[in-house]
């Protein structure tokens, strides 16, 4: 079942760390099959609250290779060029299966 990394950004610091990162993050995701689907970009944010920077989505084939991504050495080495500069709240979750229906989650409760 296809899984995600996702960061909702409440700031930014652009800098050469945050341009390393960016230039290198890519390599680290194509052995885990990881793609991205959001990368900040124009959102409109109709209920709470959301860091006005957007968010960033990437999208793995299952869970355990999204898990295996951010804890691969290639991820944590360029890890602290993004942490020091870009405050971020970042979540992986499973997806769910095809066909999946909102009422489907009553069957979990």
């Amino acid at each position: 079942m296809t899984a995600y990394a996702l960061a909702q950004v409440h700031s930014a610091e652009m800098c050469p760390d945050i341009v390393e990162y960016l230039e290198r993050i890519d390599d680290t995701l194509d052995a885990f099959g990881g793609r991205f689907v959001v990368h900040g970009g124009k959102f409109e944010n109709p209920e709470g609250s959301w860091g006005p920077l957007g968010l960033i989505l990437i999208e793995f084939p299952d869970y355990e290779r999204a898990l295996a991504w951010y804890d691969s050495p290639a991820y944590r080495e360029i890890l602290p060029l993004r942490t020091r500069h870009m405050v971020a709240d970042v979540i992986i979750a499973e997806g769910v299966p095809a066909g999946y229906r909102g009422a489907d989650a009553l069957k979990e409760h």
